[in-house]
């Protein structure tokens, strides 16, 4: 292959970082955008010298490489199955869906069709993970404390729970995917929120939530998220094994160990630049480092929305664990 065709679906600021990225690649070319929204499209697109598509179908017709969907969580689902029909290799930024059906029916498509995929859990590839997880290989893990402590991002659909799927979903999904990444899979989670949206214009998302969650290692964690805040004041995992803390987030990696503590910076850029450069490899097949394909990410979604699940009906939510959740995690119907 030559250079890597890629076609953007969504004009938003996730999009315009994905496609300042993809740019700086020498062997992409992006060729277009299509946006809901025509002339954000334009304005994405212009100074790249990518065209304008009136729709996905018009943008497949061109023959992309790669497909990027970036549309906010309630848009998910028409993009998808149209890409995957068509067999085109597909990144899809976090979360999937705003809800749990649209990103099962999604990942049964993929599956079928062996798709290449690789969803926006861009903190995987934080360098700091892979020494996290080297320092945890001989000590399992005691308790994983979670949190996301930010503001309401200034998106109309974010405050809305249809839209966006409520804090955990969107937001605290990285740190979600971090906590099984490092600590492995959940079993039950339960979880409390305060009932009252934050004081923006048609909200009715939760401001706060707060959630215990049981590994099936026998591990136990936390998870809090709020959305109270006027700017983002933590975000990350701290993990207890014997005689081991780690503190992790995108601004790098506190080892703590007996009398000795040291503190691993890193460029979260670093990861958005990495993520991206592993799905080009894969398409173009010179790489295999895709760490979150859909299945993956669906995985991370199901807990999200257990969380969300047992905040709104105030009863703990068991999630499917072993080859049971493998074929969940698929698409797959099966007994948990």
């Amino acid at each position: 292959m030559g250079a890597c065709r890629v076609g953007l679906v969504g004009a938003g600021g996730v999009a315009q970082r994905h496609a300042r990225v993809l740019a700086g690649f020498e062997d992409v070319e992006l060729i277009g955008v299509t946006d809901v929204a025509p002339e954000a499209a334009r304005a994405l697109a212009e100074p790249y010298g990518a065209r304008v598509f009136r729709d996905v179908e018009e943008l497949l017709a061109a023959g992309p490489d790669a497909v990027y969907v970036c549309v906010p969580p309630f848009a998910h689902g028409p993009v998808e199955e149209a890409v995957v029909a068509a067999g085109v290799p597909m990144f899809v930024e976090k979360p999937v869906a705003a809800d749990l059906e649209t990103a099962e029916r999604i990942a049964a498509l993929v599956h079928g069709r062996g798709l290449l995929t690789g969803v926006g859990h861009h903190w995987r590839y934080l360098h700091v993970v892979e020494e996290a997880r080297r320092l945890l290989a001989d000590r399992p893990v005691r308790m994983v404390n979670g949190a996301w402590l930010d503001k309401v991002p200034p998106v109309a659909w974010w405050a809305r729970r249809d839209r966006s799927g409520g804090p955990v979903v969107e937001q605290a999904a990285h740190v979600l995917d971090l906590v099984r990444l490092l600590a492995g899979e959940v079993t039950e989670v339960s979880a409390y929120a305060d009932g009252s949206p934050p004081p923006v214009d048609g909200a009715d998302i939760d401001s706060v939530t707060a959630a215990t969650l049981r590994f099936a290692s026998g591990a136990v964690g936390t998870l809090a998220a709020a959305c109270v805040l006027t700017w983002k004041h933590r975000a990350g995992v701290e993990i207890l094994a014997d005689g081991l803390a780690l503190s992790l987030g995108e601004d790098g990696l506190t080892v703590r160990d007996g009398d000795d503590e040291r503190h691993v910076p890193v460029d979260p850029d670093d990861a958005r630049v990495a993520v991206d450069r592993a799905f080009v490899d894969a398409v173009r097949g010179i790489g295999d480092d895709v760490r979150v394909p859909y299945a993956e990410a669906l995985r991370t979604h199901r807990l999200a929305l257990a969380v969300a699940e047992s905040a709104a009906t105030g009863r703990p939510v068991a999630l499917p664990t072993g080859p049971a959740a493998r074929l969940a995690g698929a698409g797959v119907t099966v007994d948990a």
